[in-house]
């Protein structure tokens, strides 16, 4: 199991495979395809994105409301496909890493290779668990959008897998190619 705290610099990303497993922990951002949609429109109007996103994590989340005494409701991660349209141009900007499900197309993977990033996969059906690793959340954007609302959340020890490493390299494909290998 490799720790890894953020923010992730390209060091740091350039050292993972797909396939490893890792716990993040620090600082990260939810996003899904709403907000990402507005912050390309603050990019096209030239306006400042709510956070620095140089060397920063999305989280692919939209979680349900909190129950009384926690921080965060229960979150599972979005399929990733949702964003791919918007992707390329935040890795472009220094966006980092990627918590998702799904595919990615090829676009984003060139995007992760060019600019050295990572997409990490988080565990589908278990917004619970997942939830239980954020310690802290703060709307920090675009609150009208509810749940796709951007959130800043601190994390500890939160349960990752490398999914697209900086190399291209896809957990999907080199998973469904050994399958295939052993028929």
């Amino acid at each position: 199991m490799i720790e890894l705290q953020t923010p992730l610099t390209v060091e740091k990303i350039r050292q993972l495979h797909a396939g490893d497993e890792v716990t993040l922990s620090g600082t990260i951002y939810t996003g899904r395809d709403a907000a990402h949609k507005r912050l390309i429109a603050l990019l096209d109007e030239r306006k400042p994105l709510p956070f620095d996103i140089q060397d920063q994590t999305i989280f692919y989340v939209g979680p349900t409301p909190n129950r009384p005494g926690s921080v965060f409701g229960s979150g599972g991660p979005t399929t990733s496909g949702r964003m791919d349209a918007y992707s390329p141009r935040l890795i472009s900007l220094g966006l980092r890493a990627m918590i998702g499900k799904g595919y990615r197309n090829e676009d984003v993977k060139q995007a992760i290779m060019t600019y050295g990033g990572v997409y990490f996969g988080a565990i589908g059906g278990a917004g619970a668990m997942m939830s239980s690793c954020i310690e802290e959340c703060e709307i920090i954007a675009f609150e009208d959008l509810g749940p796709e609302a951007i959130r800043k959340l601190k994390v500890k020890n939160m349960p990752l897998v490398v999914v697209i490493d900086s190399q291209g390299n896809d957990l999907y494909e080199i998973g469904r190619k050994n399958y295939l290998n052993k028929k």
